[in-house]
């Protein structure tokens, strides 16, 4: 499973981007089956679970991103997207998709997210 994140970038805080994370050639019943979830690691810091989107569809934020940020997804296109409202300078961190699906993890690679104050 090839995982393809981008979308990171430099931003003023207060503003918004939007993340990105694809397996193109995934078919859709197998786009469907993984939890999606996207990490995040701040210089220093332990990563930490941002967003998750269950195979059902339910989802679950952390509290430090609640109603700022949003996880969606496009199934036709086989991707996950990140919506991140209302930045911070606390957001900036290496952001990374990684769904799971039986146990496994497969990860796309880091996209880098910096909030200027």
């Amino acid at each position: 499973v090839q995982l393809q994140a981008s979308g990171g970038g430099l931003v003023q805080a207060g503003g918004s981007l939007r993340l990105s994370c694809r397996s193109p050639r995934m078919i859709l019943s197998e786009f469907s089956s993984y939890i999606k979830n996207w990490y995040r690691q701040a210089p220093g810091k332990q990563r930490e679970l941002v967003a998750s989107a269950s195979s059902g569809g339910s989802t679950n934020y952390a509290d430090s991103v609640k109603d700022r940020f949003t996880i969606s997804r496009d199934n036709a296109k086989k991707t996950v997207y990140l919506q991140m409202d209302r930045l911070k300078s606390e957001d900036t961190a290496v952001y990374y998709c990684i769904w799971v699906r039986s146990g496994a993890n497969y990860w796309g690679q880091g996209t880098l997210v910096t909030v200027s104050s």
